[in-house]
C-alpha cells in the first residue's frame, strides 16, 4: 500500500450533548435518578460482603467495623442509601405490570393484581427477614 492510500471511513455525525442534558425534562431527571439508585444497591451489596468478612475475621475486626458503621456520618450516609434503595424498589416494582404479561385462561391478568402481588411478596419477604434477624433478641 502506498502512503497516500487510506481506507474509507465515513465521519460519524454526533450531535453535541451537554453533560446535564437530563435536567431539561422531568421525565429524563426521573429516569436518571432511578438509574443512579443502582449505585445504592451496589453499595449495599459491598457493605454486606464487608460485614460478613469482618464477622469471619476476628472479634476486634468486627468491633472496629461496627464502630465505623455506627458513627454519625455513616448513619447519615446509610439513611440516604436507604431512601435510594426504597426509591429503587418502588420504581422497580411499579414496572412489573409492564414487564410481565400474565395470562390465565386466555385473559390477561389486570395490572393492579400483578402490582399487588409484587407488593405483597415484598412485604412478606421483609417481614420474614425482620423475624429472622430479631427472633433471638426478644
Amino acid at each position: 500500500m502506498s502512503k497516500s492510500y487510506r481506507l474509507y471511513h465515513p465521519k460519524w455525525y454526533r450531535r453535541r450533548m451537554p453533560i446535564f442534558w437530563w435536567l431539561r425534562a422531568w421525565s429524563y431527571t426521573r429516569f436518571i435518578t432511578r438509574e443512579l439508585t443502582s449505585l445504592a444497591v451496589g453499595y449495599g451489596a459491598v457493605l454486606l460482603l464487608v460485614s460478613i468478612w469482618a464477622v469471619t475475621r476476628s472479634e476486634e475486626t468486627y468491633e472496629h467495623f461496627s464502630d465505623l458503621v455506627l458513627s454519625t456520618p455513616a448513619l447519615v450516609l446509610h439513611l440516604l442509601v436507604l431512601a435510594a434503595l426504597l426509591l429503587h424498589t418502588l420504581t422497580w416494582l411499579n414496572l412489573a405490570p409492564r414487564a410481565m404479561a400474565l395470562y390465565v385462561g386466555g385473559r390477561r391478568v389486570p395490572d393492579a393484581l400483578v402490582l399487588a402481588a409484587h407488593y405483597l411478596a415484598w412485604a412478606a419477604v421483609s417481614v420474614g427477614v425482620v423475624w429472622l434477624l430479631t427472633r433471638g433478641t426478644a
